[in-house]
């Protein structure tokens, strides 16, 4: 979708200005003991999974405005998936959600083939009304008073285990928006009992080689209480389940000021973090452009990570999870991709051995102004070689922008009413 001489050509024109300061950030991490090249071919190695739901422009409650071209199905996603990896490197992986991304598993392996991109975790929907069920999810899904709605969930969790499996996918994430909106509405107990029975149920059904993700989320659409509400859940949950269950953090799902690199840092030691939801937030769960917000905190998150690498068994997805209501969908996904590989690199400049001296000391200051140091390092040459090298773009706004694909798709997809709300 993107003509690779464009690429070139746009490449050519930043060059001479690359190469200068990749020298200059090569000569500083040289006298600090650090291989530039070999933090080159760790951002090669990194890739980010891109949400399916997220090639399309978001909304709130009150309202959503579709930008030109918007994807009329999976095939269109997947096309715009391929030109932000084609033009990032950072993005080898695609998340599906079902029923929104149902189609023949061998067209979608295909279709994903020609941009050499994989299928990363499945995630289900029980929290949105299909036009063919039979049962609602007004009052809960996997967590209802009703027998018959619950193994209907369970049922349709079943299915996405199916398609993923013949897409190459092993994983599915859950999330549900059951809870409460008033006190009293639903005994909590009973509720979550309820809800633990229907994932036994659904990881019953997981092939051997596959996990399952445990969502938590501290609110909406339920505001009173929530079923999943926070990681001591989610905890619970994975750790009742069995070996397969594991938890998955969304950086949004958090209350105020909550230490997410802490929690982090606790699944870590629980041996139950299993992969994440990358974005960004101000006010809850915002589902902003990754590193737009608090940068500081996406290192932080990526220094725990980098630091645990090495613990055995960790095996985790990283997945973006975003809404994008008044930008161009690629762009923001585009944005968001290198600056989560940014914190990834970022976090793999800290001088452990440093840090750990001025932890034992009891040097706080010391031990803070290391970290710091990683993080106000300038490694935009590094993440820039790294796209070169593997056939990207140098500036992967400005080559998208000039190849104009948006005005391209535009012309050929079918335009899509901004009338009502909602978040896809």
């Amino acid at each position: 979708m993107i003509d690779t001489t464009l690429i070139e050509a746009e490449n050519a024109a930043r060059a001479t200005a690359l190469d200068t300061d990749f020298a200059a950030l090569g000569e500083k991490l040289d006298r600090a003991g650090i291989d530039i090249n070999a933090i080159v071919e760790r951002a090669r190695g990194f890739g980010v999974a891109v949400p399916s739901w997220g090639t399309g422009t978001g909304g709130t409650r009150f309202a959503r405005f579709p930008g030109e071209g918007e994807p009329a199905n999976i095939f269109d996603k997947l096309d715009d998936c391929g030109v932000i990896h084609t033009l990032t490197c950072a993005a080898p992986s695609v998340s599906l959600h079902i029923p929104w991304d149902k189609a023949d598993p061998a067209d979608l392996t295909a279709k994903a083939a020609q941009y050499g991109l994989s299928f990363d975790a499945m995630n289900s929907n029980s929290f949105q009304d299909q036009p063919d069920q039979d049962h609602s999810y007004k009052f809960g899904s996997l967590s209802h008073t009703d027998a018959a709605t619950r193994a209907q969930a369970v049922d349709h969790n079943l299915e996405c285990i199916e398609i993923g499996q013949k897409i190459g996918s092993k994983a599915l994430t859950v999330w549900i928006g059951d809870g409460a909106n008033f006190p009293g509405q639903t005994h909590m107990g009973r509720q979550f009992d309820r809800y633990l029975g229907s994932m036994k149920d659904i990881y019953a059904g997981l092939p051997d080689d596959w996990r399952l993700f445990s969502e938590h989320k501290i609110y909406e659409p339920a505001f009173y209480s929530t079923v999943v509400q926070d990681w001591g859940t989610s905890l619970l949950t994975a750790q009742e389940l069995g070996d397969k269950a594991m938890c998955l953090v969304d950086l949004g799902h958090h209350a105020p000021n909550v230490n997410i690199e802490m929690i982090v840092s606790r699944l870590i030691h629980a041996g139950k973090l299993g992969g994440f939801h990358f974005n960004d937030s101000k006010y809850g769960d915002d589902d902003l452009d990754s590193g737009t917000i608090d940068p500081y905190r996406l290192f932080l998150v990526w220094n725990e990570l980098v630091d645990a690498e090495n613990t055995p068994g960790l095996d985790l997805s990283h997945m973006i999870d975003q809404s994008h209501n008044v930008t161009d969908p690629i762009e923001s996904l585009m944005i968001s991709c290198v600056e989560i590989q940014r914190a990834f690199v970022q976090a793999s400049l800290v001088d452990r051995v440093a840090l750990a001296g001025y932890q034992d000391a009891n040097d706080a200051l010391m031990a803070s102004a290391t970290l710091r140091q990683a993080f106000r390092t300038d490694v935009d040459a590094i993440l820039a070689k790294a796209r070169v090298l593997d056939g990207g773009a140098i500036d992967p706004v400005a080559a998208y922008r000039a190849s104009g694909y948006r005005a391209k798709v535009a012309a050929a997809r079918p335009k899509v009413s901004g009338a009502g709300g909602g978040i896809v």
